[in-house]
């Protein structure tokens, strides 16, 4: 079975936007994870949330097959953090191969992009989306960007953005629900390191001008 059929990752993101409890950070914040290649750095005027576990819990709650409760108990959370009033979120996740038991390739970056909006459906009323691809060094990256409202709220929707690459060792997807502009500029900017290539924003100005095949 292909492992772009699967987003555990995905939906793990979609719940922890979601979230609302948080713990303030006065500094900027930085995951690093050594053993699957990646970091990841929270601005300093964002909060750092705690709400991991209980995403975890909530997803696996949710999972239809064994394959997606075996994704979802390998998920990884990094940081997630919120921002202003309403609040925009941003969140990072990653799916370690050798625990899933099946490594992504290259190829599958599209299909495993395109799932996104499953997930998303869950817990949004969607608008159409959008999707680019680009590189950050050696490493191919797919986008998506939507405009949605979380279901039976009403109010402003938010703009949601997912970029998803992988390291040699995990797939990784950053995932931002965006109040405003300016939360989402700043979520593009977040600097992001990948098998210790030089740290770079997440989200380049032309990410969405070459369109994935």
């Amino acid at each position: 079975m292909r492992f772009a059929e699967h987003h555990p990752v995905l939906s793990i993101l979609v719940l922890l936007v979601a979230a609302c409890a948080l713990q303030a950070q006065s500094v900027a914040v930085t995951h690093t994870s050594q053993e699957l290649g990646f970091s990841f750095t929270v601005p300093a005027d964002w909060q750092v949330m705690d709400t991991s576990a209980a995403a975890k819990e909530q997803a696996r709650q949710s999972a239809q097959s064994e394959d997606d409760k075996k994704g979802l108990a390998c998920v990884e959370v990094g940081l997630t953090a919120r921002h202003g009033t309403p609040p925009s979120r941003m969140t990072e996740a990653a799916l370690p191969f050798d625990c899933f038991g099946q490594k992504m390739s290259q190829a599958d970056l599209p299909g495993f992009a395109n799932s996104a909006s499953a997930g998303l459906e869950q817990n949004f009323d969607l608008g159409d989306p959008i999707y680019g691809s680009y590189s950050l060094g050696s490493h191919p990256f797919w986008i998506e960007r939507v405009r949605g409202s979380v279901k039976g709220e009403t109010g402003m929707p938010y703009t949601i953005e997912i970029a998803c690459s992988m390291t040699k060792k995990a797939a990784v997807c950053w995932m931002t629900m965006a109040a405003d502009e300016a939360s989402l500029k700043t979520f593009e900017q977040v600097p992001v390191s990948l098998d210790g290539e030089e740290a770079t924003a997440l989200v380049p100005a032309n990410a969405f001008d070459k369109k994935p095949s």
